[in-house]
């Protein structure tokens, strides 16, 4: 449908208002409206409203099919990706995910193997249509000394594609040892890529925070955050965090995923809670099919009682800039997914009721996770702008998050791609012993 030449028109197309900066026009209620796309040269040359401008008898009829911005992935851990099949969950907990995962890690994660795992996920994500990930990589050591390596090789392999970002993964009490910690922030310092730690209720930890803060003014580094992903509802260190990022005086920017006990907790904590995130500029992340697949799992034949998830709604509406992401894909924290943020919109929007309306939520699988990336021009579909965008069959909501949109067309630099998926029996012999 998309033609491999430089210069065309899609004409009719159905384009989101949220995704559309500079696009005026009368938008339904579900905030689409038909447009006209003139692409040439790899960009984007114009938008028109359907109907506003006489259109060329060669142009594309797309027949009112959706079409959306690629796809900006920021949270995932495509350095676990795929282990599944060699180590999985053998419960379906949170420690049976941590306990498989690490002792995977120290059998299993030489060089090749993480390199292999990680292309494997780019190329999915890829072929779905995402244009930039951010991973978080599993720093403990020594495995710092090898997946760092790996990732900044696989950064520039796949420059031009998937613009991909490392953020580091320890847990708070790492940062103990803090000559080692300052040595891996100046390890991440020199990937140019952002400082992570998994926060826990320690003792300690408005300490450790101090830290962590102090390292990341000191090499200009960004912030990640992995925190209270449990239903304690004695777990604040997503209030912790903005706390210290407030008396800290952080300027960069920090995105906090998971925060699930948030939605535990009494009614006045969390608005206390709230207000300091909002107040000190974090960015959330919720990852709704890892956390539906971990939380309450009670493995006593009982059904779980709660999604999960965290408050998105609540913090949207206190202009606190919220996301979805993949999070895990085949490994002992999530068994299933393949990078797809289409089935991660999908499922967000039925486990967290992103409708009614459907407002700007688009905006959580581009524009505003590209904005905590700080990755100017992704997410958005804008005159002047690189023309990547994916065509999908779906003419509204209903129909476009009722199917996987298998036969999508993705478009990168205003040419259809080869959206051949890699075959998962290419890792057969990394999961042999």
């Amino acid at each position: 449908m998309v033609p491999n030449t430089g210069s065309y028109r899609l004409a009719n197309a159905r384009v989101h208002a949220s995704l559309t900066p500079g696009f005026t026009t009368a938008f339904d209620s579900d905030g689409f409206a038909l447009a006209d796309i003139a692409v040439a040269d790899g960009r984007i040359s114009s938008i028109n409203a359907h109907g506003r401008t006489a259109v060329p008898v060669d142009a594309i009829d797309l027949g009112g099919r959706i079409i959306l911005p690629c796809f900006v992935d920021c949270h995932t851990h495509i350095d676990k990706g795929h282990i599944w099949p060699r180590k999985p969950n053998p419960d379906g907990t949170f420690m049976g995910a941590l306990n498989a995962t690490g002792a995977d890690r120290a059998a299993r994660w030489n060089a090749e193997d993480v390199a292999r795992r990680m292309d494997f996920s780019l190329r999915s994500a890829y072929a779905h249509g995402t244009r930039a990930l951010r991973t978080h990589l599993d720093s403990v050591a020594p495995q710092e000394e090898i997946s760092w390596p790996v990732f900044e090789t696989m950064r520039e392999t796949w420059r031009g594609r998937i613009e991909l970002q490392g953020a580091c993964l320890i847990g708070i009490e790492g940062v103990r040892d803090k000559k080692w910690f300052d040595r891996l922030a100046k390890r991440v310092a020199a990937a140019k890529g952002v400082l992570g730690v998994v926060t826990y209720m320690v003792p300690d930890l408005e300490e450790l925070l101090d830290h962590v803060f102090a390292q990341a003014i000191k090499h200009g580094l960004d912030l990640d955050f992995h925190a209270d992903e449990t239903d304690d509802i004695a777990a604040i260190s997503l209030k912790k965090i903005a706390e210290a990022a407030l008396w800290n005086g952080f300027e960069g920017n920090i995105l906090v995923g998971h925060c699930c006990s948030l939605a535990r907790q009494p009614d006045l904590d969390v608005l206390d809670t709230l207000d300091k995130v909002a107040k000190a500029g974090l960015a959330v992340v919720s990852l709704p099919m890892c956390n539906l697949y971990l939380q309450d799992r009670r493995g006593d034949h009982t059904t779980p009682r709660w999604r999960g998830v965290t408050l998105l709604h609540e913090m949207k509406t206190r202009g606190i800039p919220v996301a979805v992401a993949s999070d895990n894909t085949r490994d002992p924290f999530y068994a299933y997914g393949d990078l797809d943020m289409l089935e991660v919109y999908r499922m967000a929007t039925r486990i967290l009721h992103f409708d009614h309306p459907v407002a700007d939520w688009p905006q959580a699988v581009t524009a505003t996770p590209a904005k905590v990336m700080r990755l100017d021009g992704f997410g958005t579909l804008a005159t002047g702008g690189d023309a990547d965008f994916i065509v999908f069959k779906g003419r509204s909501w209903t129909e476009l998050l009722s199917r996987p949109e298998s036969d999508r067309i993705v478009v990168r630099g205003g040419r259809a791609i080869d959206r051949q998926l890699p075959d998962y029996a290419e890792l057969d012999e990394l999961m042999v012993e």
